[in-house]
């Protein structure tokens, strides 16, 4: 049962008040799916379609942070995912991040991940390979190699820093 384990008790329970406690959980499991997906809600104002596609897009990025314990590593970590998840080929995200933001659509989800790194690695207890996890890599090998591609120090070294 997990995280969620005592409250399922309580609606086979006869607290009288389990059915408010289903519609809680009801209701945080649709906030989270929520969370997941951008919202459509801009200014009144004129924005064009890449303006518009690189908000949805930044909006995405930033609800995968920040990452606190108990949380499941991040969902999308390649420009193709985002794409996917905005429902448009991977090639119009960049066009359209390129032109709004000036960068690349891997150059801001690699400093984005590398800015949580920073954060985790400084201010948590956790391990290399609980944060390696929690970003989305695979082996703690892999978080290292990128770590040290763009900080030019190992993780343990920076937090040791």
């Amino acid at each position: 049962m997990g995280t969620y384990g005592p409250e399922f008790e309580e609606i086979n329970s006869d607290y009288i008040h389990k059915y408010d406690v289903l519609r809680n959980l009801v209701f945080e499991l649709l906030h989270f799916a929520m969370k997941m997906q951008p919202s459509m809600m801009f200014d009144k104002q004129e924005i064009n379609a890449s303006q518009r596609i690189s908000t949805l897009f930044m909006e995405l990025l930033e609800r995968q942070f920040p990452i606190e314990e108990n949380h499941p590593s991040i969902q999308l970590r390649s420009a193709s995912e985002y794409a996917h998840q905005l429902n448009i080929h991977v090639n119009h995200l960049n066009r359209a991040v390129k032109e709004t933001i000036g960068k690349t659509t891997s150059k801001i989800i690699a400093e984005r991940i590398l800015q949580e790194a920073k954060i985790l690695l400084k201010h948590s207890s956790w391990n290399v390979s609980e944060i390696a996890y929690a970003l989305g890599f695979s082996e703690a090998a892999h978080f290292n190699n990128f770590f040290k591609k763009h900080v030019q120090t190992s993780p343990s070294a920076f937090r040791s820093a």
